[in-house]
């Protein structure tokens, strides 16, 4: 049995303490509420910006002039695929505010003396990426949380949403700071979801057997996202599954720090945008053509190549401090270690496995989903992207909004006695207190081959109806399986078992949408609906649970 080792309550609550969990504390704190913010790790080094970043996309009017600039650029991005354009135009109409904000806070948006934007870019067309210096980033926002009263709890992921009558009520969450694990209870009137990216789901590319080599923090394993969806959220975008690509071997993000040219094995270029180095657009084909890299190694034609060699010494010592402004410190350690130059080797690239970023929690302009009292931001947000711009810009702006809220909610005295919170309860006491069993490895490889047999994205991989109804089927032979032999020996396993039980819940939810979407759709490849259906173009694909059961409905893309 799994004691409790505090109640607290709280205005708002946070739930990760990423680039938009700390926007978001921030931006409740500036409206007076009492904040809370949990973190699984600690906030100084957590979730995908945990090292750094060098790309902010954003609108600077004194750079771009009319804000339909921008829009039009990242309308031909790679952040493209799933947005909402009232979301799209609040975030870049705010964005220049939170920039200023980071900028005077110590994180360098001005790194060059001016705003600077290079990179992700095509040659003679506006650039949209705001080049900065990000390695301090979750330290400064760490202190601006700390220095406005924001409670962080480090090392305590929320293991549940509650809610009741379809508000929030507060948290379960878990205290892993000892090897005994202890249930930690927060009341709160709102709550803001951010614990980022999905990964962990499908199987890892590069090294199949290392599923911690990820491009993004492989500790995100979008939490709220299946915690939402068991509240009924609405989900969108979930069958739109990304592929990121990078070095081969070593997954890393930063594709567009790297000062080079795409190049097939004998020296031709891969794509046309450049044919030399060009340290204000980099090479963007691996954005335009995201599955180059698998197509040139499933064709033969392959392996394709990063080349710096055409740059210049000033251009590759600009590279190598972006690499430390991007977080790239430990890419920059093996390199120097193993003797790699990038202006003398070239350096294989390829597409990493599919993943879930900005596909999940459907909110509104606010922030707020169509669960009274929950709020999103950062990559778990459905129907708005933008990267690290767009989660530090609605980080804030959900933060402000859940404040907001506060004032029509009220605080559940005794969360500890709700039905859900006493189901959960229940569930992780079970797993703790069994002696033998199936380990949290397990389970998530289990997962894994499920998805990756039967779920994958393309290229090269296609869904079908019976494909993805023999997948769902299976989820649920796994989630009887897992919940009848997974077991936890300390308060890491406990957290890590909740984790897999997470992302089941999720690849349920992206199933079901793919076998609904009966279309070929970029990554989205059916054999039994080989066409691209035109009537579907600007529709969203919502789906939720309603007393435990799967609904799904399309709708429109708002415009």
């Amino acid at each position: 049995m799994i004691e409790v080792k505090e109640k607290l309550q709280a205005d708002v609550l946070i739930i990760g303490g990423g680039i938009a969990g700390l926007m978001a504390a921030i931006g409740a704190a500036d409206k007076g509420a009492d904040v809370v913010l949990l973190d699984k790790a600690n906030t100084k080094r957590s979730g995908a910006g945990a090292t750094g970043n060098d790309h902010f996309l954003c609108w600077i009017p004194e750079k771009h002039g009319d804000i339909g600039v921008v829009y039009e650029e990242f309308m031909d991005s790679q952040n493209a695929t799933s947005n909402d354009t009232p979301l799209v135009m609040r975030f870049l109409e705010t964005s220049p505010q939170v920039v200023a904000m980071w900028n005077d806070w110590g994180i360098n948006m001005k790194p060059t003396g001016d705003y600077h934007f290079e990179g992700h870019a095509y040659p003679g067309r506006p650039k949209i990426f705001l080049k900065y210096d990000g390695h301090n980033q979750k330290k400064v926002l760490t202190e601006q949380a700390k220095k406005r009263g924001v409670r962080i709890i480090n090392h305590s992921p929320a293991l549940e949403i509650l809610s009741e009558n379809g508000k929030i009520t507060g948290v379960l969450a878990l205290d892993i700071s000892e090897d005994t694990p202890k249930y930690r209870l927060i009341a709160a009137k709102a709550v803001v979801a951010a614990t980022g990216y999905v990964s962990r789901l499908f199987t890892t590319d590069p090294t199949p057997s290392q599923m911690f080599n990820t491009n993004m923090c492989p500790s995100g394993t979008g939490d709220s996202i299946a915690q939402a969806w068991r509240c009924g959220a609405y989900l969108v975008n979930m069958e739109k599954t990304y592929r990121h690509a990078g070095p081969r071997f070593l997954a890393r993000c930063g594709k567009a720090t790297w000062i080079g040219v795409y190049r097939y094995p004998d020296g031709r270029p891969v794509g046309p945008f450049v044919t030399e180095p060009n340290v204000e657009t980099g090479d963007i084909t691996s954005d335009v053509w995201s599955s180059a890299f698998t197509d040139l190694k499933m064709s033969g034609q392959g392996p394709a190549y990063m080349d710096c060699s055409g740059a210049s010494k000033e251009d590759l010592e600009h590279m190598r401090w972006a690499m430390k402004c991007e977080g790239l410190t430990a890419l920059i350690d093996y390199m120097d270690k193993e003797g790699i130059d990038p202006g003398r080797h070239a350096v294989e690239f390829g597409q990493y496995e599919a993943n879930l970023c900005t596909n999940g929690i459907e909110i509104d302009i606010n922030g707020e989903s169509n669960i009274k009292g929950l709020f999103a931001a950062g990559d778990m947000m459905g129907n708005i992207s933008g990267d690290i711009g767009a989660a530090a810009v609605y980080g804030w702006i959900a933060g402000q909004h859940a404040a907001e809220y506060k004032n029509s909610a009220f605080v559940c005295e005794h969360i500890e006695e709700t039905p859900r919170c006493l189901e959960r309860m229940e569930l992780f006491n079970t797993l703790y207190d069994r002696n033998t069993g199936a380990n949290w490895q397990e389970a998530n490889f289990a997962l894994q081959q499920i998805m990756t047999e039967y779920a994958d994205c393309g290229p090269h991989r296609v869904r079908s109806d019976s494909m993805l109804s023999a997948g769902i089927k299976y989820l649920g032979d796994l989630r009887k399986k897992m919940l009848g032999e997974l077991f936890a020996n300390d308060a890491h396993e406990l957290m890590r078992a909740a984790e897999v039980l997470n992302l089941l819940d999720l690849g349920q939810a992206l199933m079901i949408a793919a076998r609904e979407r009966k279309e070929s759709r970029g990554r989205h490849l059916r054999s039994d609906y080989t066409f691209t259906n035109p009537l579907l173009r600007d529709k969203f694909l919502r789906v939720w649970q309603e007393n435990g059961t799967p609904c799904f409905a399309w709708r429109d893309r708002i415009k």
